[in-house]
């Protein structure tokens, strides 16, 4: 199995200073990412995700621990690995003496891209900056800047593009615009994805693998399909009349919740590996109430988010 990052017992130590006390950001962490796919890094705020990813980058030093990107040790050849990874930072930090093109000019000079194979025309139409290519970045609007950000960081042909918090602050038009071009880059050009994001939703639709990560620790790495199946519950929605006779409905399975919605709509949760569907329909027929629709729901991530980080928390 061909890996684009390799993480084996990774920690990170900050150590104490005059104003705050050593922190133990990363606890023993080993994660390893797929070539070509697209990996979710999720956790809440502290959560060590930012400290990944600047190690990643080379920005912070760990303090024990092997980290490989595209099967170089950082630790053992830091400049080409520098050269497998482009980084979409959270902050916005642009040079204000260039324009757009001539930025991503320089930037490809930093790493030594010859003028022949630049790609910044091709980067600069793909990523709808083809109308700012002359401006300074300074009068660029927020979500023109986080496409600069991305069209940075993809100057050098990276294997893996790491996106951390790459919507922040984006207005759906271009939010659907930059996972569009991200999609075709890890679809036909086979580029690795790296997405942290507290837009869940976009986790969900875009990644096909996903680790959650809280105090340092990793509680969860799986499919996207695996994860989802951790809870297992599901909403039955009935839309009809009488459904004051709820209480009519006789269910032996104690974790069959019913409960009203409106007037006219209740909800049933329950365990679709306890009890049937059908079960649940036959019930509701042998009462006064009409159903009119039907509709059923399931956890989004959020829920299995939600479960896995409280789960943590009671385990410490």
């Amino acid at each position: 199995m061909k890996y684009a990052v390799e993480i084996n017992n990774l920690s990170k130590t900050y150590q104490a200073s005059k104003n705050s006390t050593a922190k133990n950001a990363l606890q023993n962490i080993n994660l390893k990412i797929k070539k070509g796919s697209f990996f979710g890094l999720l956790g809440p705020n502290g959560a060590g995700k930012s400290t990944i990813i600047n190690i990643l980058a080379g920005l912070v030093k760990k303090s024990q621990g092997q980290v490989k990107i595209c099967d170089i040790d950082v630790d053992q050849n830091s400049m080409a690995a520098k050269y497998k990874i482009g980084i979409v930072p959270q902050e916005i930090v642009f040079d204000p003496f260039f324009t757009v093109y001539e930025s991503l000019e320089i930037y490809a000079g930093y790493y030594g891209v010859k003028k022949q194979d630049r790609r910044t025309d091709e980067i600069i139409s793909a990523l709808g900056l083809k109308d700012k290519a002359n401006s300074k970045p300074r009068s660029l609007s927020g979500g023109m800047k986080r496409r600069m950000l991305v069209a940075k960081a993809l100057v050098h042909n990276p294997e893996i593009l790491v996106l951390d918090e790459p919507t922040a602050g984006v207005d759906v038009e271009l939010r659907n615009q930059l996972w569009q071009y991200v999609r075709k880059l890890n679809q036909e050009q086979g580029t690795t994805i790296l997405l942290t994001t507290h837009y869940l939703e976009e986790a969900e639709e875009l990644c096909d693998e996903i680790a959650v990560i809280n105090h340092g620790k990793v509680i969860a790495n799986d499919k996207k399909e695996n994860l989802m199946q951790l809870l297992s519950r599901k909403e039955l929605i009935i839309t009809g009349n009488n459904c004051h006779q709820k209480s009519a409905l006789d269910f032996k399975e104690a974790d069959v919740v019913v409960r009203n919605l409106a007037e006219n709509k209740i909800s049933i949760t329950y365990d679709p590996q306890k009890i049937e569907v059908e079960k649940i329909l036959k019930n509701i027929s042998s009462t006064k109430i009409e159903i009119k629709d039907i509709s059923t729901k399931q956890p989004d991530l959020e829920e299995i988010f939600k479960f896995l980080v409280q789960s943590s928390k009671n385990s410490y």
